[in-house]
């Protein structure tokens, strides 16, 4: 959660040079709950706005979610759809990946279910109310402030997931989807303007997943 909050007021600030107001930027990371896409989204948010074309880079940022939710779905698969949805909607990067080390936990001494409903909700929910929050408050504090980035918040944002990454390590393997994306993301944005980098990392990535699956 205390990571969570540098990076929403960093989002925060950067809505609020685009004109959003605090209760749209709310609407927008209460709804979506995808921290990438939201960047992304603000990144292109222009008067008028280029819907389509934040509309498909959200979509595309947010592809990861469906492996994600894959991975998820057997752990949910004997809840009614009532409870499972709410838990699928709340879910991003970092309570999945707590959900799940919490499973395979839980698996290791034969608990039952797995996936301990309540921890991950509270995790779940916990996490998108610090998100909600620290942006909106991150449009009102934000002209204040300044450019945080002088003070290091735009590192909390890869800060996480090189965190998420350490505690999911299972071997070179499996990382190297990660390592493929943060590749074709890194000479993309080198080479092209605009936020081809995004798609270019995200669908490399999947890529690279589909074809180690086939090799398997």
């Amino acid at each position: 959660m205390i990571g969570f909050i540098p990076f929403g007021l960093l989002l925060g600030t950067q809505a609020a040079q685009k004109g959003l107001s605090a209760l749209s930027l709310m609407m927008m990371t209460g709804l979506n709950f995808a921290g990438g896409s939201e960047f992304a989204a603000v990144a292109l948010w222009s008067s008028p706005p280029h819907v389509l074309t934040i509309v498909l880079v959200s979509l595309l940022v947010n592809s990861r979610h469906l492996l994600m939710g894959a991975s998820l779905a057997p752990y949910l698969a004997h809840l009614p759809a009532r409870r499972a949805l709410p838990a699928l909607f709340f879910m991003c990067d970092e309570c999945w990946a707590l959900g799940m080390a919490d499973a395979a936990s839980r698996r290791q001494k034969s608990m039952s279910p797995a996936l301990s409903l309540g921890f991950y909700i509270g995790v779940a929910i916990a996490l998108w109310s610090t998100w909600v929050i620290s942006t909106g408050l991150g449009v009102i504090v934000g002209p204040a402030l300044g450019d945080i980035t002088r003070w290091g918040f735009d590192m909390a944002f890869p800060a996480v997931f090189f965190v998420l990454l350490k505690g999911m390590w299972k071997g070179f393997k499996s990382a190297l989807p990660w390592l493929v994306s943060l590749i074709c993301a890194v000479a993309t944005y080198r080479l092209f303007p605009g936020a081809a980098y995004v798609p270019a990392g995200a669908l490399s990535g999947l890529a690279t997943i589909l074809l180690m699956s086939r090799k398997s």
